[in-house]
């Protein structure tokens, strides 16, 4: 059986795909490796009516409602391969199966680069993150700890300031800020420690203190870092995907890619990277996904229609 659209990657983004084309009548196939960028986090955020809610949960629920469309089937499975074909797409699952499309989305997200520090991994998700749109408000006016260097550890810095004014930013050795940087930091009441980080203390998730290698503890409330992403998946690159600055795929109207019939929804492609952005772009590229396949149907039917006996 070849479906009409593959969608590699279960989560807002992914399963929000799912729906619009399960309700277009497309019969649909998403896999699921099931290890999600914000695995970690106890609740996400900014999700209207879903402020708060487990990611998991949101999970749990978005493939509750996709039961009662018995044209998409979800799959617990790691996607291996993928590859163009005259007429669609290909892909080859962890198991050896191989399944094939008219059109395929990628949904996979990315990978953020966890400092590597003795004691963060308690912390994540709870008191240690990344985003302050996602996890900010709860730690409003608290004494937050900021991890990065140069340009990204001055600019979450300044950014954070909406949040909190108790700031420091830990450059864990040489800060590789320039001159201007410090001024602006400075002036916003920024300080700037450069002494090498030991390890963060806290209990039951609750970040504490920030033990350096020399000195006197940091006591903080939160950390949140920067330190960058990659792709979760490399079937972006297999499949030939452009991508900007920022390592995501460049992606045009309606996520749609330079390779035709392939999208990129999600994580994977944007800058604003919340899950009620991702569910939106996964709505929106199936529409346009949905809108390319009738007038590909259209134009067959019109074909058969009018070639000679």
């Amino acid at each position: 059986m070849r479906h009409d659209v593959i969608v590699v990657g279960g989560g807002p983004a992914g399963l929000s795909a799912a729906l619009v084309l399960a309700r277009a009548c497309r019969t649909v196939l998403v896999c699921d490796g099931g290890r999600p960028r914000n695995a970690a986090s106890q609740a996400l955020h900014g999700f209207l009516t879903r402020d708060g809610t487990p990611p998991f949960e949101l999970r749990r629920l978005a493939r509750e409602e996709l039961t009662r469309y018995d044209t998409v089937e979800i799959r617990d499975v790691d996607v291996r391969d993928a590859s163009c074909e005259p007429d669609g797409f290909s892909i080859t699952l962890a198991t050896g199966e191989v399944y094939r499309s008219r059109k395929l989305m990628l949904a996979t997200g990315v990978l953020d680069h966890v400092p590597d520090i003795d004691g963060i991994r308690p912390l994540y998700g709870r008191s240690v993150f990344h985003c302050p749109y996602c996890d900010g408000w709860e730690l409003r006016g608290q004494p937050i700890a900021v991890y990065g260097k140069g340009d990204k550890g001055c600019g979450l810095s300044l950014e954070l300031t909406g949040w909190s004014r108790d700031l420091v930013l830990l450059t864990d050795g040489p800060s590789e800020l320039e001159d201007s940087q410090r001024e602006r930091l400075h002036l916003h009441g920024i300080k700037v420690d450069e002494r090498r980080v030991s390890r963060l203390v806290g209990t039951d998730g609750q970040l504490e203190r920030v033990v350096f290698l020399a000195g006197p503890p940091l006591e903080r409330r939160a950390l949140f870092f920067t330190l960058g992403q990659s792709q979760h998946s490399e079937l972006t690159s297999r499949l030939g995907c452009q991508f900007n600055d920022k390592g995501t795929v460049r992606t045009g109207p309606y996520e749609t890619t330079h390779v035709p019939g392939l999208y990129v929804c999600g994580d994977a492609s944007r800058a604003v990277q919340w899950a009620v952005v991702a569910a939106a772009e996964g709505a929106e590229a199936a529409y346009a996904i949905n809108q390319s396949l009738v007038k590909e149907d259209l134009a067959a039917e019109a074909q058969s229609t009018t070639s000679p006996a």
